[in-house]
């Protein structure tokens, strides 16, 4: 289950994403940002939570003076950041990508339900008569924003934001767990073919 609007085929090996009802762009922005939260905008929480602190043992000396400058993070071992990236990270991702495409699709279907409403919309404005004189701005009609239109828009800002949240994410998992020499476009489509050929 990816959230009430959008859920994955649990069987199917290509993981198609399926519309329970008319997709809704605040529903859809609504997962994105619950998502973003889980995982990138806890990333720092995340990070240190692969940290193993029994594994070192308290150190008492650690107290014996102020700690003035911060004290170096503790490195976290290559096998749990692996499966923290390939586990939680990649398929957290992949997610908001099949939702951002599956929307996009959806923003260019030519059967717009709100199509006929916008239509009678602007047969009423043109009918309408306008003495300007006495409401100058009665003459101003403001069409309804095609409901394909505002989610390709929708979908267009959430593209960006979304580049904007994994560099950064990224780059705190570099930092925390050592680069592996890649930028993270690079990284997610290593594990996506890597996931394809499971």
């Amino acid at each position: 289950m990816v959230s009430r609007l959008f859920w994955v085929q649990p069987n199917d090996s290509s993981k198609a994403l399926s519309l329970k009802r008319q997709a809704s762009t605040p529903e859809m922005a609504d997962f994105l940002r619950l998502s973003r939260g889980t995982i990138d905008d806890s990333i720092v929480q995340n990070l240190n939570a692969l940290v193993t602190p029994a594994r070192y043992g308290f150190d008492p000396s650690s107290t014996a003076e102020r700690q003035i400058q911060p004290t170096r993070k503790k490195p976290i071992d290559p096998q749990a950041c692996q499966g923290f990236r390939e586990k939680v990270l990649f398929p957290s991702w992949q997610t908001r990508s099949d939702v951002m495409n599956y929307c996009a699709g959806v923003a260019l279907d030519p059967d717009d339900p709100d199509l006929v409403l916008r239509q009678a919309e602007s047969a009423k404005d043109r009918e309408r008569v306008i003495d300007e004189r006495l409401d100058p701005y009665s003459g101003r009609f403001f069409p309804r924003e095609a409901r394909t239109e505002s989610l390709a828009s929708l979908i267009r800002n959430e593209r960006m934001v979304e580049g904007i949240i994994r560099a950064r994410t990224w780059g705190l998992v570099t930092e925390r767990c050592g680069d592996i020499g890649v930028e993270w476009e690079e990284a997610l489509n290593r594990w996506r073919g890597s996931q394809e050929r499971k």
